[in-house]
């Protein structure tokens, strides 16, 4: 599991080296893993796209102003959730989108999560679209609006440096050296400056 400090500094650091990094998800005696494929940062402070920009606190952003490494699940069209952890010291609005995820544990009940069928089974079309956006991935992921708020250190939902750290085979493709790209946060047209703001991170 990332330490809390993993967590405590630069939102946009984190979001960068969250890449290649592991997503668990742990449920009904269940264990699911997927590598991170694609993170965007999100900065309240300054960043006209975060929920919480210049400090503004709801019900629904009071979580990002939780402590480090709290898990902060939000609804968007009132059907799909994204899945963020908190960044920065405690009270400053900040965190990581977990964007896109390529599954590495348990694949077949990811992909019934999300297309109610087994993975050799999907079609090309969802083998394409299987986990590239935040609300697909939490669908496969079984994460939802109940986690919103679950603190760091929690079994149920965490996020770890190396499948080896959970007792599972490491497949090739993860020992070769990461090529991660940056660019343009999706889907925040109306954020003025901000949508010109390079913090997404993507292999």
């Amino acid at each position: 599991m990332l330490p809390q400090r993993f967590f405590e500094g630069n939102t946009v650091d984190a979001a960068r080296s969250l890449v290649g990094k592991y997503l668990v998800r742990r449920y009904d005696g269940i264990t699911l893993a997927a590598r991170i494929t694609e993170t965007e940062a999100y900065i309240g402070r300054m960043d006209k796209a975060c929920h919480a920009y210049n400090y503004r606190k709801t019900e629904r952003t009071k979580t990002l102003y939780a402590p480090p490494g709290t898990a902060y699940v939000y609804l968007i069209y009132g059907m799909h959730c994204c899945l963020n952890f908190v960044t920065e010291p405690e009270g400053e609005p900040a965190a990581v989108l977990i964007r896109g995820l390529s599954p590495r544990h348990n694949q077949d009940i990811i992909a019934e999560n999300r297309f109610h069928c087994k993975c050799g089974d999907m079609t090309v079309y969802q083998k394409k679209n299987f986990l590239n956006g935040p609300g697909k991935l939490c669908a496969g992921m079984n994460i939802d609006r109940r986690l919103n708020g679950l603190p760091h250190g929690s079994q149920a939902l965490f996020l770890c440096g190396s499948l080896e750290e959970l007792g599972l085979p490491v497949p090739a493709e993860d020992l070769k050296p990461l090529n991660i790209q940056a660019g343009k946060r999706i889907g925040i047209d109306y954020a003025e400056e901000a949508v010109d703001f390079p913090w997404r991170f993507y292999l």
